[in-house]
């Protein structure tokens, strides 16, 4: 896993220590000076500060202090530049920030995890803070791991989402959903194979390129193909056949003020009171103001703008429209009728 810690300062740091103990076993043997003897004359040799020597050297000793400072100075200046450009260039700080983020994600349940934070990545975590889901963003680019720490409510991982290990730190074993927005469509595939072994529950979507690419996803595991580029081509011919219908559909999708939206809501919970009846019958028009504009069945069929004669389940799925207020009316009415 690619992360930038105490481990960029651990080597010149056992540098500097090899070069303590190899001049205090020098000294030792050569001049049969002290332990403590040893390491003062060892730390005035590398540090070159100029003190007295505790007792006066011998030929060897001299020769052996020479080569000491001769390989020292440059062991010591990178020491030194490396632990200043690791508290300069805020590796510590990233450091102590990344593990009160990993204390967090360790608590995570029911979550997703997205992994990749380029355009798609990011207009995913935009929608999904927006709808106040928990996520974990999974990304190996410095650059970009870099603004996902600027951001302090954002939870994240520096590393590669393929390695198995980042994607257990992910917990994403207790996760509802996983979206892979990788640009390459074998990487994907990739990612939804081990995501699809370590969670057989998962929600998997995907993003692909090649349209050959949607089907071995979908086999893979993937519960739904997202290719982006057919869908800005549809987009971008629609606004030429119908503009004004793309643009009222994007208001409601996309609008960052979510005075009405388009919101699914389960029957799961449907009170006693209306199993068995039909959309009629709950009249949600008149008692919650909101509008029933679909309907999904258990064998994945849709109805849309459904009949009032239409009949509820537990299975069903409801598209709904209308203002939060509104939509949370009518979930209190299915719930509790």
């Amino acid at each position: 896993m690619k992360r930038d810690g105490f481990g960029s300062v651990i080597f010149p740091i056992a540098l500097l220590f090899g070069v303590i103990i190899t001049g205090v076993i020098g000294f030792s043997i050569i001049e049969d000076f002290t332990l403590s003897e040893s390491f003062f004359m060892t730390i005035i040799t590398i540090s070159t500060v100029g003190f007295q020597e505790v007792h006066p050297l011998s030929e060897a000793g001299r020769l052996f202090t020479a080569l000491l400072i001769i390989f020292s100075l440059g062991i010591f200046g990178y020491v030194v530049t490396t632990i200043t450009r690791f508290i300069a260039d805020g590796i510590f700080k990233n450091y102590y920030k990344d593990n009160k983020v990993k204390k967090r994600i360790n608590k995570l349940s029911n979550h997703v995890v997205l992994c990749g934070y380029g355009r798609n990545g990011k207009q995913a975590a935009i929608e999904l803070s927006e709808n106040d889901e928990a996520f974990v963003i999974i990304e190996s680019d410095e650059t970009l791991i870099n603004k996902v720490r600027e951001e302090t409510k954002l939870l994240y991982i520096h590393g590669d989402a393929m390695h198995e290990d980042v994607l257990a730190e992910s917990r994403i074993d207790k996760a509802k959903a996983m979206i892979t927005t990788l640009p390459n469509d074998a990487d994907n595939l990739f990612m939804v194979i081990t995501a699809r072994q370590i969670n057989n529950n998962l929600a998997i979507i995907s993003r692909a390129s090649d349209d050959k690419s949607d089907i071995k996803l979908k086999r893979a595991g993937a519960n739904n193909v997202i290719m982006s580029d057919k869908i800005g081509g549809q987009r971008m011919a629609k606004l030429v056949t119908q503009p004004d219908v793309v643009e009222f559909i994007e208001h409601i999708m996309l609008q960052r003020k979510r005075d009405v939206s388009l919101e699914e809501v389960s029957c799961k919970n449907l009170s006693s009171s209306f199993a068995g009846k039909s959309i009629r019958e709950l009249d949600v028009r008149n008692v919650s103001g909101a509008n029933i504009i679909g309907l999904k069945r258990k064998d994945k069929s849709y109805l849309i703008n459904p009949e009032p004669n239409v009949m509820l389940t537990t299975e069903d799925q409801l598209f709904v429209l209308g203002t939060v207020e509104q939509i949370n009316k009518l979930k209190e009415i299915i719930d509790f009728g």
